[in-house]
């Protein structure tokens, strides 16, 4: 059977009907930009500090001097976790003592938050973290004194979240597990798009998404959310995918690089910019994830003008549904098409030809491509780190929170760009290194510059989400252009694995800031600049023909090349790309 683009190229490169499939393709993708990174301000840590309740009878100056004073980051402040114990404290405000004059604060015993927290609405009016239910006061109005303290530390301990202190690992858990779930549907929504289809795929997942972040709004705890979260993952990947894959099966070679590199990447992007402005104007978790959830259910009229993939249908030998497709695209186009376009012979000729088998275990077989795959493994994951780190750290920066994750997602716009003009013009390897040498040097400088300027800290934090962001945006493109053809998708998929790996242990990079404010930037930093040495020692893939057989691949710095015979150049719309990515970008 002759080549698919060649039997399909009387339809144009870029007519209506190409343009109808990348602007919808790209538009279902928006979703994405804030399902992942909604957890930034779903799951917002305000200030807090322990609840003293009206039963303590204190005075006022003892209520305000329960809170022992700690550092937080250089700074001195109320203690978030702990408080002075009250029944001594009820003791001194009943002989009349005042506190620091008559009693020494500093020899006083100390205890935990048994009554709660009370948290800053300043920023938050509610997040997961600050959850509570209003019954948890109301069933103890009658009882006893005792019996009410008693019945009100059971009540907060079954309705409220408090995702602090001793359980301030729940929140980062929180977004690994979504995480998690991106994991599995990355295994599996390959699988189901190559036996289901593309169309199909992408609207289940499309409605997985939705309907399980419709009900996170519903969740009577945290065990609940974090369970909804893993399927909301699972959903969120595989629709990317679907739509990733969709997009560049039906799209013309040169129209395909632009939306593999910056339709998808910028609409994503797009996504990513109405977050914090949702956020901005509503304040409350559940009504802000209800908000985020409802733009899914625009992508319901797209089931009745989105085509079906006519690669995928013809892979099936449902010749007829795909040239119905072609024709349907053609009168769109307002071409003639040919009275036969897919002969069935031809078909059945292809079909029955046998290719050979590979494994995963191919991908380490020799000593060249098991160094490419140790290497790429490394690049991926820790450019993951790196970008979805920087991502989630947004609230943590100095000045408005929103403001900052709004020039989060700003800053990715100019990084695709520049990314893909790298992509067209220079090589590989040396355009990846110097976006990780400055995503990474720039997070390390952050640590030398003075606590009051504050602005020039978010400079450096922004230039480093662009280099890491921009080297995750060419990583693909490279990638698959050191895979030969016979293993390619398993090596970018083995690759885009860990990358995820890389995104579940992200959030406790972000974590480690409640010990010491530098130390996420000087980790990821330190681990993007090794990561940038380490690129230089692959091989460079810019205007070479691409590998069809492991003997083929271009080796590892260091190692002898051998030159093999039947290498040969590719068209320079193959150079720029390379291969049709069936794995998942963000």
């Amino acid at each position: 059977m002759q080549d698919y683009e060649v039997v399909t190229a009387f339809l144009g490169e870029w007519g209506p009907f190409q343009r109808f499939v990348f602007f919808l393709l790209s538009a279902s993708i928006v979703p994405n930009g804030f399902t992942g990174l909604s957890i930034v301000f779903l799951a917002g840590i305000p200030e807090h500090r322990c609840r003293v309740p009206p039963s303590a009878n204190l005075s006022r100056e003892w209520l305000n001097a329960s809170i022992p004073r700690e550092l937080q980051g250089g700074r001195e402040g109320p203690s978030r976790c702990r408080r002075y114990r009250l029944e001594s404290l009820a003791n001194f405000s009943a002989l009349g003592l005042q506190p620091g004059r008559d009693v020494d604060l500093s020899q006083l015993e100390q205890e935990k938050c048994l009554d709660g927290w009370e948290y800053s609405r300043e920023i938050y009016r509610s997040t997961i973290v600050t959850e509570q239910e209003s019954g948890a006061y109301t069933t103890v109005k009658n009882q006893s004194v005792i019996g009410k303290r008693l019945m009100l530390r059971l009540a907060l301990f079954l309705l409220q979240w408090n995702l602090v202190c001793d359980d301030d690992w729940k929140a980062p858990l929180t977004t690994s597990l979504f995480f998690v779930g991106v994991l599995v549907g990355s295994f599996i929504s390959g699988q189901l798009s190559d036996k289901f289809g593309r169309k199909k795929v992408l609207f289940a997942t499309l409605g997985v998404q939705t309907c399980f972040s419709f009900l996170q709004v519903f969740s009577s705890s945290w065990e609940m959310f974090s369970v909804l979260f893993v399927i909301v993952g699972m959903g969120q990947i595989s629709n990317y995918v679907a739509a990733f894959v969709l997009g560049t099966e039906i799209l013309g070679k040169t129209v395909r690089v632009i939306f593999c590199t910056l339709g998808v990447c910028i609409f994503y992007a797009m996504g990513y910019m109405l977050l914090p402005l949702f956020a901005y104007f509503i304040r409350d978790w559940r009504t802000l994830l209800l908000a985020l959830t409802l733009p899914g259910l625009l992508c319901i009229p797209l089931w009745w003008v989105i085509p079906e993939s006519p690669r995928w249908l013809i892979s099936q030998g449902r010749l007829q549904e795909a040239e119905i497709i072609i024709r349907k695209a053609a009168k769109t186009n307002g071409i003639t098409a040919p009275d036969v376009i897919f002969n069935p012979m031809e078909l059945q000729e292809m079909t029955s030809q046998k290719q050979q088998k590979h494994t995963i275990l191919d991908l380490v077989r020799t000593q060249n491509i098991r160094f490419v795959t140790i290497l790429s493994v490394i690049l991926w994951m820790i450019i993951s780190v790196g970008y979805f780190g920087l991502s989630l750290d947004t609230p943590n920066l100095h000045g408005d929170a929103y403001v900052n994750c709004f020039l989060s997602a700003v800053i990715e716009i100019p990084a695709y760009i520049i990314a893909w003009l790298l992509l067209r013009n220079l090589p590989r390897r040396y355009s990846m290194a110097a976006a990780l040498f400055l995503g990474g040097c720039v997070l390390l400088f952050i640590q030398l510059v003075p606590p009051y300027l504050h602005v020039l800290s978010i400079i450096l934090v922004m230039l480093g989400k662009f280099g890491i962001t921009s080297s995750f945006s060419m990583v693909y493109v490279y990638t698959a252009e050191l895979y030969p053809t016979v293993v390619r998708n398993m090596g970018v998929g083995a690759s885009s694995m860990a990358s995820r790996l890389g995104s579940i242990l992200s959030p406790y990079f972000v974590y480690l800031g409640g010990y010491d404010r530098f130390l996420p930037y000087i980790l990821m930093g330190s681990l993007t600049v090794l990561t940038g040495v380490l690129t230089l020692f692959l091989p460079e893939s810019y205007g070479m023909p691409l590998p069809d057989t492991i003997e083929q691949m271009l080796l590892v710095k260091g190692l002898k090349y051998r030159h093999t015979s039947n290498s040969t150049r590719v068209s320079k719309d193959e150079e720029e790309s390379p291969v049709i990515l069936k794995s998942t970008a963000f």
